[in-house]
């Protein structure tokens, strides 16, 4: 079971992806698992076959505790049964190199690929050892194009393997020449941008529609699958996964917590849809999907400057003021909501803005985010309008003491004022709902905001 966080002691198997004698490849996902805090696919540390199984579906065990055995694929038949305290020999090395590749991933790529795989319960690696090593033929490689090859993450690689790109064509931009996850994407975009870069970005472009296409069709969903019953059977059971239970209690005790009071705003989005257009085609050539909520990102942060009790928390005594800007940004799952964590937005550009929450929400699709990705969020925004919603009254995101919620951006006539008279025009309006927690937040205050985030939009000033 791999550390997935700091706070994190245990986990949840909540699905197996591959049975007892199926071949498999290294990264290729092996399990799904779930804690308090985020679903995720689990990576194979290695290659080989499965050979044994050693937690149920279901069943919960704490972290570096044993799930599997994989075994190499030649010697799979005539392996003998080890001691569950320990994995298979042959995959050791191979599990400190995943951790070790991923690790520094992490670290040089914001926001990057989430830890694929704990370290395993044996002798830590030296700390001078290269998270390329994988055996100690590793130190007999000189090729720069094999080198580059091995300087990449697990989902890096994964995404070379879909695309049948060969790592050492590209020139990395990490240390020491890594190739990072932006260094691919925009590889595949430049050769070709309609063909090489459809496959690539099909799932990352639904992953990211719910949390930043407030203005577009939404991608089309597949229904959840009816329930079946038996003969007879009026009713059927079916326990709720952990994230709907995580939920659940979260929904009831922000209700509980806070004084809800909704205050909802007209925005106008001409200037800012304008902009988009102008800009979107440069955007995309630059791998990245230019949507409104990049805009509405930089109008609230510009906001939290002026007014940052809407930064703030509670305890049962004290404000909390928090100097760092994180804005949560929710993202609607098939099989529930989860709100990853754009640290640190005041620090990013439209540009910087976008990419982020594109790879937030193909990260949070793809079960990849790690329980830091959804921690330390200081203000929420969530955006319902993808769907066709013109507003709502959502929840507030414990501990924080305010969210907005983003209506579907519609082209319709409003009156428009200027100092030569009325007139009526078509226009790109949006209904924009905050929701505060009056226990700390004034409705002047939540106003003011609201009209401060509103003029900034209205005015179309951005750096892009």
């Amino acid at each position: 079971m791999p550390q997935m966080g700091e706070s994190i002691a245990e986990g949840t198997v909540s699905r197996w992806l591959k049975k007892v004698g199926d071949k498999v490849e290294r990264d290729e996902p092996l399990l799904e698992i779930s804690t308090d805090k985020v679903d995720a696919e689990i990576p194979s540390p290695a290659a080989g076959v499965l050979t044994e199984i050693l937690v149920k579906e279901g069943d919960t065990v704490p972290v570096n505790a044993p799930v599997a055995r994989i075994a190499p694929e030649g010697a799979a038949s005539a392996a003998a049964p080890e001691p569950a305290a320990a994995p298979a020999p042959a995959t050791e090395p191979e599990q400190q190199a995943a951790a070790q590749s991923t690790a520094q991933e992490v670290k040089q790529e914001a926001p990057a690929a989430q830890p694929a795989q704990a370290p395993a319960p044996a002798p830590a690696p030296q700390a001078s050892q290269p998270a390329e090593s994988e055996s100690a033929d590793d130190e007999n490689i000189t090729s720069l194009d094999e080198r580059r090859r091995t300087k990449s993450s697990p989902l890096v690689r994964k995404i070379a393997k879909e695309n049948n790109v060969d790592i050492s064509q590209i020139s990395g931009t990490g240390v020491s020449g890594r190739v990072t996850k932006n260094d691919i994407l925009d590889f595949l975009q430049q050769p070709k941008p309609a063909a090489a870069s459809q496959p690539s970005q099909q799932q990352p472009a639904a992953a990211a529609s719910a949390a930043s296409q407030p203005s577009e069709a939404p991608q089309a969903r597949a229904p959840r699958p009816a329930p079946s019953f038996a003969e007879g059977e009026s009713v059927r059971l079916e326990p709720l996964s952990v994230m709907r239970k995580r939920i659940a209690q979260h929904m009831i005790q922000s209700k509980q917590t806070s004084a809800h009071v909704t205050t909802v705003f007209e925005v106008d989005f001409t200037a800012v849809d304008k902009l988009r257009r102008q800009n979107k085609d440069a955007y995309a050539e630059r791998g990245v999907k230019l949507t409104y909520l990049p805009f509405i990102v930089q109008a609230v942060i510009a906001g939290l400057r002026e007014f940052p009790v809407l930064n703030a928390s509670m305890d049962e005594h004290n404000v909390v003021y928090h100097r760092e800007l994180n804005i949560g940004i929710a993202v609607a799952l098939e099989w529930g909501l989860i709100v990853p964590v754009l640290k640190r937005a005041d620090e990013l550009n439209v540009l910087g803005v976008a990419r982020a929450v594109n790879d937030l929400g193909d990260r949070a699709r793809a079960k990849k985010l790690a329980p830091d990705d959804v921690q330390g969020g200081t203000f929420t925004i969530t955006n319902p309008g993808i769907f066709g919603s013109l507003f709502g009254t959502p929840i507030i995101n414990q501990p924080q003491v305010a969210i907005l919620g983003v209506g579907g951006v519609k082209k319709r006539p409003v009156v428009v004022e200027t100092k030569e008279g009325d007139f009526i025009a078509i226009r790109s309006m949006c209904y924009l709902a905050l929701t505060f927690d009056h226990r700390l937040i004034d409705g002047a205050v939540a106003d003011q905001f609201m009209a401060r985030v509103k003029a900034i939009i209205e005015s179309g000033q951005f750096t892009m």
